[in-house]
């Protein structure tokens, strides 16, 4: 696949790419390592550049519905400015830092069903080939990884997780998109809401936890949405099980936890990526569709990621899929 991508935009008897990242597990902020495997073609090659772009699977928002692309959230060149030998091999270390937003795609080892890919851009004699493109596993940091244990403890189970387009106002976000993981309520919360849907915002001082519950109607009012949202330290030790559960409390209790000031998500409905006017946050229920499974909680296990005969993890594998053949992917 590789080989013939590059045939096509660099000519017959071109250099091949190849990209391994180093099987550490890495974590938003955190570091990402690995090496570019270089072949040199039937001629020498003076090679410009070699670039990495990190790309995400992003769903976006508009009158006709929603609908889903390949989006590069941040870039890295690692390489480059050198002569490649006729059939040399050469190796390019790299080591870079992912973005502290960086989506996480696993929990206990298990898929969240979110696509993240590190895609390898090789410039030669004027041209470009985006040649080789790699799963990205990201494991949560441990204040999220301690939230989701939490909730897990309380009865909360994963529904779903995507990666939604637009921003979340009234916080500190950096990427142009934010990660959502919908869960369903526990048994203490189920006659209030619906479900709750929860995205970390991670920086380097720590984390926002932006919290959405879709509340019943009652008797005497209608369903709504409340938001809110907290702050927290990377290396914070609390009681979690109890925070977190004063954090719900708070949620499905209060019409408006923050009142005028609550954050709301702004989609860029019609190309206009300025913000809603107040109170007029939209964070829509998203798909949950075949393959996304409804976890139960398992108790000391936490939040269980549970799914009907590994659909979720076969989601996956085609929509890497789709990100190999270049079903999907727009220019940037």
């Amino acid at each position: 696949m590789v080989f013939k991508r590059l045939l096509g935009s660099l000519g017959v008897g071109a250099p091949t790419v190849d990209t391994v990242l180093d099987p550490s597990p890495v974590v938003p902020g955190g570091p990402l390592s690995g090496q570019v495997h270089l072949k040199g073609g039937q001629a020498d090659f003076d090679i410009e550049h070699i670039t990495l772009d990190l790309v995400a699977r992003v769903e976006a928002e508009h009158e006709e519905g929603e609908s889903g692309g390949v989006l590069v959230f941040d870039r890295f060149t690692v390489g480059g400015g050198f002569r490649l030998a006729a059939e040399e091999s050469r190796s390019v270390p790299f080591g870079v830092t992912l973005p502290w937003e960086t989506p996480v795609t696993e929990l206990y080892g298990q898929p969240l069903g979110i696509v993240l890919g590190v895609r390898t851009e090789l410039a030669v004699a004027g041209a470009k080939d985006r040649g080789d493109l790699d799963q990205l596993t990201v494991a949560p940091l441990p204040a999220q990884e301690a939230i989701l244990e939490a909730l897990g403890q309380l009865g909360f189970g994963f529904k779903s997780a995507d990666l939604e387009y637009g921003h979340i106002g009234g916080t500190g976000q950096q990427l142009p998109f934010y990660q959502e993981i919908e869960l369903t309520p526990a048994p203490q919360y189920a006659h209030q809401v619906n479900e709750i849907e929860l995205t970390f915002l991670a920086g380097p001082a720590g984390l926002e936890v932006v919290l959405e519950a879709d509340k019943r109607g009652g008797p005497f009012s209608s369903g709504q949405d409340a938001l809110t949202r907290f702050a927290v330290g990377h290396h914070d030790t609390r009681d979690w099980t109890a925070e977190v559960d004063g954090w719900i409390r708070r949620l499905v209790e209060h019409r408006t936890a923050y009142g005028h000031g609550a954050p709301y998500a702004d989609h860029g409905h019609d190309g206009n990526h300025g913000h809603h006017g107040h109170g007029e946050h939209h964070r829509d229920h998203h798909r949950s569709g075949p393959g996304m499974g409804t976890a139960i909680a398992a108790g000391a296990a936490g939040l269980a990621v549970g799914v009907v005969g590994g659909m979720v993890a076969a989601e996956v594998v085609d929509e890497v899929g789709d990100f190999f053949e270049g079903d999907d992917e727009s220019e940037d």
